[in-house]
């Protein structure tokens, strides 16, 4: 009996094999959608300068007033402090947000957002909302 039973998992594994190994079914014709942008693309831009990690995490959490630099590490718990510094002299270089030193010793610097960065707010709100309302 037992190579009875042997010989038809055999056999099933054989007809599976062959199934998979067959020509899969053509998908039917669709209208091609191309979507052609100049390098870079405008979206390729905007990504680069609100797309690097915790980036639109600072840039939303100064959109209320000035916070010095260990209070925007305290909104953005997952990041070091080397990785938020790092997103910070970035969104500055990008003119998102300005730098003011409020002290020199011991040193003391404050972040505020720029009106450019604000320009962004509309855009990450509605990104929260749509996050929100997908409920994923």
């Amino acid at each position: 009996m037992p190579d009875a039973s042997l010989a038809n998992t055999i056999a099933l594994q054989k007809s599976r094999t062959e199934s998979y190994q067959s020509q899969p079914t053509p998908l039917p014709a669709t209208k091609a959608i191309t979507l052609s942008c100049d390098a870079p693309c405008p979206i390729e831009q905007g990504m680069r300068l609100i797309g690097g990690k915790w980036k639109a995490s600072i840039l939303w959490h100064l959109q209320g007033e000035g916070l010095r630099f260990n209070e925007v590490c305290r909104q953005v718990p997952g990041a070091s402090k080397k990785i938020v510094d790092a997103r910070l002299k970035e969104l500055e270089a990008d003119g998102m947000i300005s730098r003011h030193v409020l002290s020199d010793k011991p040193i003391a610097v404050a972040y505020r957002i720029t009106p450019r960065g604000q320009s962004l707010l509309s855009i990450l709100n509605q990104l929260k909302d749509w996050v929100m309302d997908d409920g994923k």
